[in-house]
């Protein structure tokens, strides 16, 4: 159960863009909410005058922060791209073989891949670049692993199908997609 948890939190941290670019962006936003509680606390000022050019000039400043978090990537030219790329990659699953039967509650479960055309590369980018990707494992429709081209799941007894796919390094699949998928059973 905790090497569960582990492998899905490890799932949730590999997203993300990588360099400076997170850090400014929080920085921002961080700024433009002090400035919009400062608006806050000046038109609660007595003074007319003090009021307006306080609430309009950090008013100003706040909402300048959220557009530039907003369009942040876009200035960088990390903004993702309108259309899915395409990849000449083919991926084929080695093992587990169609119907194959595995022991055991749960049972461990070899999963080896073959890509052909593309390549498994560690970088998550929002920059897309054809034929590179990550292996997402899907087993029974939900998530269970981002892998390279060897891995392992665990099965409860059952029939159960396995899903590979080739993505793009932002994680989002190819057009068409690349996937292979495979149904086995596992006995207790």
């Amino acid at each position: 159960m905790a090497s569960d948890t582990c492998r899905r939190l490890a799932t949730l941290a590999h997203f993300g863009i990588p360099g400076p670019a997170p850090f400014v962006a929080v920085g921002l936003f961080f700024s433009g909410v002090g400035a919009a509680l400062g608006a806050y606390r000046f038109s609660r000022r007595s003074d007319p005058r003090i009021r307006r050019i306080g609430t309009i000039g950090l008013g100003a400043i706040s909402l300048t922060c959220f557009l530039l978090v907003t369009f942040f990537p876009v200035f960088l030219g990390a903004s993702p791209s309108l259309g899915r790329p395409s990849t000449t990659a083919e991926l084929t699953m080695v093992s587990p073989h169609p119907g194959e039967r595995f022991h055991g509650d749960p049972a461990i479960v070899p999963v080896e891949l073959h890509l052909v055309g593309g390549q498994v590369v560690q970088t998550t980018s929002l920059r897309l670049i054809p034929n590179e990707g990550h292996i997402h494992l899907y087993l029974d429709g939900s998530l269970v692993a981002m892998t390279g081209l060897t891995d392992s799941v665990s099965a409860r007894p059952g029939t159960h199908a396995l899903r590979a796919e080739f993505v793009a390094i932002n994680h989002l699949p190819f057009d068409p997609r690349v996937s292979v998928s495979v149904t086995f059973t596992v006995d207790p």
